[in-house]
């Protein structure tokens, strides 16, 4: 019987101290595998079906995930394009509540409307900061820069309370977070962290009703039948969120596919539990050096303030973090062990 040590060691073989996923994840062997044997699939001039049906598949997987019917995932390239998506769908003058500082994917696209009302609040007050005119409230379940956990609970029954929808950035939680995509009217999640997949795919989760989103997008790929779309207008788009996808990346889905299939093998709960514990031992190996790390209580993303400084010289001897904002961003995901987090503590006390 395969256990979580017995998957991860067939899939990772890291040669450095890897502590980067917040920036990106590192690849599964068996996704490896799989882009080797797209890319001959194109060199060789094989037909492209099984590709197309490795997107259909990640779609599977993720709307698994995520807690929703299939029927509402739609299959995209970036966070921004998802944002850009549901930004184009509010009516001139609509209020849009942001938290402060969050990844600018998330919220750019609703600033570049030019005729929104962006309000922008500390993380800490967004719940409360939901009234009576607010439209949508857009937010990163885990904050890129420092960890923080938003109080999703909170804010969807404020929303609720007020009528305002809810969009809702996974990136960051994604694969070690559970993703309750039911409870929200729209989230997103790109796959390239967390979730272990090439760059180049993210999927956003839509209402059953589509929740007012028009699909400015749409392409040949959001036809009901898609190969019977794609010369002139789309006469009939797909009757599921698929309406709202882009021309997908291939190879990229492929290697998704295969690494959502390698979660939910190994099961977000187990990925938690081992993230956060290596999270709490670097937060407890800090308080020994005498370093306070910023607030993020049950995240496997810790920031120093501080220490951003000495990303370069960690990378120089083999251990990968990231300088955000000056801070030194370490992120544990299900590769990583307790040697890793001692590696990295020997290396700051230094």
């Amino acid at each position: 019987m395969e256990t979580f040590e017995s998957l991860v060691r067939a899939e990772f073989a890291p040669k450095n101290t890897f502590l980067n996923t917040a920036s990106s994840g590192l690849l599964p062997a068996r996704t490896v595998t799989a882009l080797q044997e797209a890319a001959l699939i194109r060199a060789e001039g094989r037909p492209l079906d099984p590709l197309f049906e490795d997107v259909e598949a990640a779609r599977a997987a993720f709307a698994r995930l995520a807690g929703v019917p299939v029927a509402r995932v739609a299959a995209g390239a970036s966070v921004s394009t998802h944002s850009g998506l549901v930004a184009a769908s509010l009516p001139p003058g609509a209020e849009v509540l942001t938290a402060e500082d969050d990844f600018t994917s998330v919220v750019n696209p609703f600033h570049t409307r030019g005729d929104l009302k962006v309000r922008i609040v500390p993380l800490e007050r967004l719940a409360e900061s939901v009234r009576p005119g607010t439209a949508l409230v857009a937010v990163s379940a885990a904050q890129s820069a420092d960890g923080r956990i938003a109080d999703l609970p909170a804010l969807r029954a404020a929303a609720r309370e007020h009528g305002a929808r809810t969009y809702v950035d996974f990136s960051q939680a994604a694969g070690w977070l559970p993703v309750d995509a039911e409870s929200y009217d729209y989230t997103v999640s790109t796959t390239f962290k967390w979730l272990l997949g090439p760059h180049g795919a993210a999927f956003l989760v839509v209402p059953e009703d589509f929740g007012d989103l028009k699909p400015v997008l749409a392409g040949w790929v959001a036809g009901e039948i898609p190969w019977d779309s794609c010369y002139g207008p789309v006469a009939e788009l797909a009757h599921s969120a698929r309406r709202f996808d882009v021309s997908p990346a291939l190879f990229t889905y492929t290697g998704t596919r295969r690494s959502l299939e390698l979660l939910e093998e190994i099961g977000v709960d187990a990925v938690r539990a081992h993230d956060l514990a290596l999270a709490d031992r670097f937060r407890a190996g800090l308080a020994g050096l005498g370093h306070q790390p910023l607030p993020a209580p049950g995240s496997a993303i810790v920031s120093v303030p501080g220490l951003g400084g000495r990303q370069p010289e960690l990378s120089a001897v083999g251990i990968e973090v990231s300088n955000r904002a000056g801070n030194l961003r370490a992120s544990f995901h299900l590769y990583n062990t307790a040697a890793d987090v001692d590696r990295l503590l020997d290396a700051l006390s230094a």
